[in-house]
């Protein structure tokens, strides 16, 4: 995938992964020899308040250092923050957004730039309940990459595995990976994975 620049912004609570989530896309993106850069858009915060992290890619060098208000993507990690601010300011009609949700969107009721998004560039992923099933935690920052490596083509499921190998090691790391191919996996090939019963 060629691009002059693809940003992305995660939204989530405290303690979810979610700065992590965009240093891992970070450093994904850097395997596949291109600039990136993440940061969060506050300090450290407590357990269950609200986060935004975001996350440049670019072709060139990257010189802005300012939150991302026009992102293309935007991911969000609790679907509880759905209703709770303007989590999709700035995205255009050809965004990308990833819900961390067991429930479909309701799209129309939930904010009228949804509706004009192209179906297929709008995700549902039960994150957490992957997480918990194999990590046994509710911390769904890997699944999510999973997810929007297959969402938006705009790193690939390899770099992501290996980014969060470097990260986390041993059994760890494993089951993060293969919690990130399964969403990956939810994401590519709905249809296919619809009427499939969980392990």
């Amino acid at each position: 995938m060629t691009l002059s620049q693809f940003q992305v912004r995660f939204h989530g609570r405290g303690g979810q992964g979610v700065v992590t989530a965009a240093e891992l896309l970070s450093v994904a993106a850097f395997y596949e020899g291109r600039y990136s850069q993440a940061f969060p858009t506050f300090g450290s915060e407590r357990a269950g308040a609200p986060v935004a992290a975001f996350c440049r890619i670019a072709d060139r060098q990257i010189r802005t250092r300012s939150p991302v208000s026009r992102p293309d993507a935007v991911v969000v990690g609790d679907a509880t923050l759905l209703h709770s601010g303007d989590l999709f300011a700035g995205l255009g009609t050809d965004g990308y957004v990833l819900v961390n949700t067991s429930g479909g969107i309701d799209r129309p009721a939930l904010d009228r730039r949804l509706a004009e998004l192209q179906t297929e560039r709008i995700a549902a992923l039960p994150a957490t309940e992957l997480a918990l099933r194999h990590l046994g935690r509710p911390v769904p920052n890997a699944v999510l990459l999973g997810g929007l490596a297959a969402l938006c083509d705009v790193v690939s499921l390899a770099s992501v595995q290996r980014a969060i190998a470097e990260r986390f090691t041993g059994p760890l790391g494993a089951a993060n990976q293969a919690a990130a191919a399964e969403a990956y996996a939810m994401v590519a090939h709905p249809a296919e994975l619809s009427g499939a019963s969980p392990d």
